[in-house]
């Protein structure tokens, strides 16, 4: 945002710098062309004057000469033609002589006003000595354009200073707003990134930038803050409800293993059966509060060895699968990374593992694989059970949503929101031969 607003700031300026500077530096070097050649025409004028006075009037060339002395020591060559255009007096240099101070010459007599030309660095000018139709002779003076040519490499070297100069002001003030602009605005992004990532003590700067960004900051915090509070509610309120439900719970059930020590024929059946609910309610009080968590989740991912967890859940869920006969393996697959928060590939994993051994009947298999794939870390946890239906799976994911469910219905309700919060995806597919295969879509660390 910063170089974006530094290079539109830049370009403005620098066109409205050449559209005003250029033209005035044109207008100035005009200007001094014109004057530089009207004080040339005056000085020639005057010379024509004097010669006038000797060539038409017959007096004496004294005041004439006296004129050519002053033109050469300014530096200035002159040269007198009478009305045959015969040479009559010049300056001791011969610039105002030769072919084109002769045309010259001729064209003034003819009574013609000719463009002054310039001669190796030297602007020739030539006036009629009396009236321009029937002159009595033309004074012809050469000056060096030196000074005009140094007058205009002024001009435009002031120019060029002046646009540079205006140039690195701009330059200046340019990045000095984009700053003053970008820097909330990226500091609020970096805020908010913080905040989605979980951090929900983050909050932004207000202190500068322009105003609307500060209300935006503002706004920010109070809505940090809100969620904040919102949040931390939830998680008190499920602290609270978890410990309301499991201490009766916990209580009924040493309440009926009580009653079920004493207890003979159908009534140890009954009681048994009022156990064996009380354990599923205990269940389902678990996964509801499993659930919510996964569903507040917001994870700062950490790079996870996805091959070394894997190898860690198979080790740790090796014996429950032997004890009810179930073959547990993990496939030999690359060293990958996956960016998820900690500890959520294990948590998806125990609930993988946990419905396979339990849908798997004795004697099955449950393997787990892992492979990178179109830029994405590849998990298969697949079993030989007896598999789902199409319907069963278009709700899988769903909290209760499995009719076939044996258990709660909550794992993979709580697989696929972890998984999707940390932005991959969770799908299930049929494993050829039967069975089922849950397939992850992990995000991959980002190599150095």
């Amino acid at each position: 945002m910063t170089r974006r607003i530094t290079w539109t700031l830049l370009v403005l300026t620098s066109v409205l710098l050449v559209l005003a500077v250029v033209p005035l530096a044109v207008s100035m070097t005009a200007r001094e062309r014109v004057a530089f050649r009207d004080s040339q025409r005056a000085a020639t004028r005057v010379i024509a004057a004097a010669a006038e006075e000797h060539l038409s009037d017959r007096k004496p060339a004294t005041t004439m000469r006296q004129e050519l002395a002053a033109a050469a020591r300014a530096g200035d060559c002159a040269a007198v033609y009478d009305a045959s255009a015969r040479l009559v007096a010049a300056t001791p240099c011969t610039a105002a002589q030769g072919e084109e101070a002769e045309e010259l010459v001729e064209r003034v007599l003819a009574g013609q006003e000719p463009e002054p030309p310039e001669n190796e660095g030297r602007l020739l000018t030539a006036e009629p000595a009396g009236e321009v139709r029937a002159p009595s002779g033309a004074v012809v003076l050469a000056r060096s354009a030196a000074p005009l040519n140094a007058r205009i490499a002024a001009i435009w070297g002031w120019s060029a200073a002046i646009g540079a100069a205006g140039l690195a002001a701009s330059v200046l003030l340019s990045v000095r707003l984009a700053r003053w602009v970008s820097r909330p605005v990226s500091r609020l992004d970096a805020a908010a990134r913080r905040l989605g990532e979980g951090a929900l003590d983050e909050r932004a700067e207000v202190g500068g930038g322009p105003p609307e960004v500060r209300r935006l900051a503002a706004t920010f915090n109070t809505m940090a803050a809100r969620t904040e509070a919102l949040v931390h509610g939830h998680r008190a309120v499920l602290a609270d409800v978890s410990h309301q439900l499991r201490t009766p719970l916990a209580a009924l059930r040493l309440r009926l293993d009580v009653l079920a020590a004493g207890a003979e024929d159908d009534t140890a059946t009954e009681l048994a059966a009022a156990q064996e609910e009380i354990a599923r309610l205990s269940r389902l009080v678990d996964g509801l509060l499993a659930v919510a968590r996964a569903e507040q989740a917001t994870p700062r991912p950490v790079a996870v060895r996805v091959d070394e967890v894997v190898a860690e859940r198979v080790a740790a869920w090796s014996p429950v699968a032997e004890e009810r006969g179930v073959r547990l393996t993990a496939s030999a697959g690359p060293a990958l990374s996956a960016a998820l928060g900690a500890g959520h590939l294990e948590q998806i994993l125990d609930n993988l593992i946990a419905n396979a051994v339990d849908a798997v009947p004795e004697g099955g298999n449950v393997t787990l694989g892992h492979r990178a794939t179109d830029g994405l870390v590849r998990v298969r946890v697949q079993d030989d059970g007896p598999g789902m239906s199409a319907r069963a799976k278009a709700v899988a994911f769903r909290r209760f949503g499995n009719p076939e469910a044996r258990g709660t219905g909550l794992g993979l309700a709580i697989v696929h929101r972890l998984v999707t919060s940390n932005g991959g995806t969770a799908r299930l597919e049929d494993t050829p031969g039967g069975g089922l295969t849950v397939v992850l879509d992990l995000p991959p660390w980002p190599e150095d």
